[in-house]
Formats: C-alpha cells, structure tokens, sequence
C-alpha cells in the first residue's frame, strides 16, 4: 500500500560483501514472485543473501494456494471440459463424460511440483540460502526462525530485510467455514465437483472460480452486495462476460449481501439481507484477502500493519523503517504476481544502492474468467470524465479466421483512440488469448504510438493478433468519417 506519508530517504548505506558484521546482507521473508525476485537480484549484486520460508510453501501463496493452482485448474476445466470447441462440435462436446476432483488436481499438483524445484532451483544456482520456517522480528536487524516441527529456534542477523509474505484469505469472524463453506484456499481441496454453489463476492477471484465451476456443469450464484461486477473494466466487456456466465447458467444477485450461512451434512442455505434464501451443496466465500504478518512480531521492528494486515511503503518500496523493504500482496494494491516481481528487484537495487527506475504506470491486468478479461490504459469512463476526445475501434473474433479455427465466437478487442492525436490510449479484451494479446497494445502504448503504426504493420495471418488491424481500421474509417461529415 504505497503513500506519500512515508518520505522519500536517501539510500541505506549498502553492506560490502566483505562486511561480516550480519549473518546477511539481505534477508527475505518469503518466496513467493515478489520475495524470490528480490534475493535473486541482491545475489546477482553479489551479496549475501537468505529466504526464510515454510518446509510446505516454497514459492509462496502464489505457486501453492493462489495463482498457480487456480490459473492451472482453469486449463484443466478448458480442456476436459471441451470449451474451446463447443462452437465447433456443438455444445454438448466434452472431453470426458464425468469430470472428478480428482482429474482436476491431478494436473494442478503436477505444475505446482514443478514450479516448486523451478524456484528452488534458481535460489540455489544464485547460491541464496533456503531457511525453512517461521520468521519473527526480535529486533529491527534480528529474526527469530521457527522450525516447521516447532523445534530448533535460529536467530539470524541481516543488514537490510524484504518481507514478501504475502496474503491469506480473509475469513469474516460471522461466517462459520467447514467442508461446505470454504475460501479460495479451501475451494481447490473440495472432494467433488459442487451440483451446486453461491459464490459471496464477485470480486475477480470470486468470478474466476464462478466461471470455472460454471463450465464444470455446476449452477453458480454470484451474490455481491456492490451493484456492478467488475467495475474498474470495460462495461462492455463485463456485459460481454455476464452475457456468456448466464449461458452457462449463471444467476447474479447483484446489490444484495449475505445475511447468514447455514451448513449441515445435506447441503447449506445462504440467507441474503433482502429475505431471498438461497439453497446450494456449497458456498465459496470470497469475502478479499488478508495479509500474513500476523506472526512476524512487527512491532519489535519498529512496524505496524493496518487492519486487513498489510504493511504501509513509500518510495522503492521501503517502509518507515529504512532498512526494511515490503513488496508484493502484503503491501495491497494491485496485489499482482507480475507486479511483484519487479517491485521485489527494485526494493533489492534500491536497498544496495543500485541504480533503478521506477514501474512505468501503464501495467496490464489479466482476469482468468472463462474467457479472459484483460486490459491496459485508460477505460471510455476515465477518457470522459477528463474530458479527452477519443474514438473507438472494435474487432469481434468471430470476423477472424484464427477465431474461427479455435472456436472462439464471442471474443472481442476494443480500442480507445485520441481523435486528435490518434494515439492509442487504451486496449481492452474479452475472448481467447486476452491476457498474451493485451501487450501488444501495452509495447504500443509505452513507445506513445498511434493507431496508425497497426494499420500501416503487417500482422500474421490467421492470428487473433489481427484482431488489432481489424480495429485499427474501424477507428480510422470512424475518424475518417468524422473529417467527411464535418468538411
């Protein structure tokens, strides 16, 4: 959670690597994207470097509970349940006639096998220390580690610190959870694919896991007491999304909260604050994430977090403590692996005196619903409120010849344009692909290129990246007709 309240500061004075003073020069908390970033990039500058993390969760929440296994679940319900060629074969296609957890998890535990010895494997080759267990402040330049047996407490000393523990989800204290109300964690370990399910929160977690269990056959029902889904995207794209979620047999309940979850061995009844009882053989409640600093003793660092247990940074990711660094979800927004990573180097450059440049604004964002949402730059909501002139080109994949050969009937990709400049202000994309072919928008963006440079490129043929021709040409014939009318 950046802020302007923490001043910028001069950098710490960086540790020579001959300096023995500390047990490290750098000591990261975690090893998830933001974590395992920062002690490769301090390795690489030559420093001493150590990772605390549990025995069971090397590579953080994001290879073992969050990312990973929810992004590879959604492949596996792609596949087995024939998605992608419905269009094709019709819509009764399915890969396997009845789809078990267990089918599903066989290929989440083979990834997150592998993503595990990946990350184990670039500590090692970059010679950082693996320490396993629990991390606690005693001081601001001493942690305690506790064995994952519970045993064999270590003090180690460090110079400078990253905490990148990430986050847990949140569980309010008024919902009783077991094997029938469960979280994003608990959603991956349930025994059987759900008859039935209502989702409490439409956030993007809670509509990725919608989405999928949706294709799975089971009938989902989003409650969400905020009035619109996904507000921060295209509108056209959200209804684009709603539209397919209710082909699939997706109720919403949108502008209503949960009152009450009600669970016994048959099944639960979800009781929304309007009356409406809602019956479903599970709930998943997706009700944001908390994060996990709740054991590091901040206090005896000279920190604090805030009530949802994420840690306050200001410039490069540097806490009100100066030799201490926080990055990745534990900070809050955007809360992205992707983002992480880069803010765990820059913390490591930052903290050894290593030059750096700051993340450059314009960063995209990747929804794994089925089919994906992604974007980059500016929505048709922030261009009018400020007033900026723009025109907008669309492509719908069903006029593609690559959309056609996949089986993607319903995807789109939406361009915002600056009616004078013709500079590309925003891309926006529902369908197939979404989250690769949004950075072709993004390169274009970040060089402050126009429409014109994609209606002048040669782009292969069939590709769903003709999809930015296609575009690029309805906003020109538009602005075209624009110059025609008012001659």
């Amino acid at each position: 959670m950046t802020t302007e309240s923490i001043p910028d500061l001069a950098p710490t004075t960086a540790p020579s690597p001959e300096d023995r003073s500390y047990d490290y020069d750098l000591l990261v908390i975690g090893s998830g994207p933001g974590g395992q970033k920062a002690a490769i990039a301090a390795a690489k500058l030559g420093r001493r470097v150590c990772v605390v993390e549990r025995k069971h969760m090397v590579g953080g929440v994001c290879v073992n509970t969050g990312t990973i296994p929810s992004k590879t679940l959604r492949e596996a319900v792609m596949y087995l349940t024939g998605m992608a060629q419905r269009d094709v074969y019709g819509a009764s296609y399915r890969v396997k006639a009845d789809i078990t957890v267990q089918d599903l998890l066989a290929r989440t535990q083979h990834v997150i096998g592998r993503e595990v010895e990946v990350v184990r494997a670039q500590l090692l080759r970059n010679h950082v220390d693996l320490v396993s267990g629990t991390a606690r402040f005693v001081d601001p330049h001493t942690v305690q580690v506790t064995g994952d047996s519970g045993a064999g407490d270590a003090l180690i000393t460090a110079a400078t610190f990253v905490i990148a523990t990430g986050t847990s989800p949140a569980r309010p204290a008024a919902v009783e959870f077991g094997p029938r109300v469960v979280d994003s964690d608990g959603v991956i370990e349930l025994e059987k694919v759900p008859s039935s399910m209502v989702v409490a929160g439409a956030g993007v977690i809670g509509i990725e896991y919608a989405s999928m269990f949706a294709a799975l056959g089971t009938r989902v029902t989003v409650v969400d007491k905020r009035p619109a889904l996904l507000e921060f995207c295209d509108p056209e794209v959200v209804e684009s999304l709603k539209f397919h979620l209710r082909d699939l047999a997706v109720s919403f309940r949108l502008g209503e909260e949960v009152a009450s979850v009600e669970a016994n061995a048959n099944g639960t009844v979800t009781t929304l604050s309007s009356g409406k009882r809602i019956p479903a053989e599970t709930v998943m409640y997706s009700a944001g994430r908390q994060g996990q600093t709740a054991s590091l003793d901040l206090a005896a660092a000279g920190l604090e977090a805030d009530s949802r247990g994420r840690i306050e940074v200001g410039h490069h990711y540097r806490t009100k403590v100066p030799h201490i660094y926080a990055v990745g979800d534990v900070i809050g927004f955007p809360a992205l692996a992707a983002t992480s990573m880069d803010q765990g180097r820059i913390a490591a450059y930052d903290a050894f005196g290593e030059p750096v440049r700051d993340l450059t604004a314009l960063q995209p964002i990747g929804i794994y619903t089925i089919p994906e949402i992604s974007y980059c730059g500016r929505t048709e909501a922030e261009l009018t409120a400020d007033s900026v002139p723009f025109e907008t080109g669309v492509s719908r994949y069903r006029e593609l010849a690559r959309g056609q050969i996949v089986g993607d009937s319903y995807g789109m990709l939406k361009l915002l344009v600056h009616s004078d400049t013709k500079e590309l202000l925003g891309v926006h994309l529902f369908g197939t692909g979404a989250t690769d072919l949004v950075h072709i928008g993004q390169a274009i963006m970040g060089c402050g290129g126009t429409v014109d440079y994609l209606v002048d490129t040669v782009i292969n043929y069939p590709t769903l990246s003709e999809a930015y021709k296609v575009a690029a040409l309805d906003v020109t014939n538009k602005l075209r007709a624009v110059e025609r009318f008012g001659a």
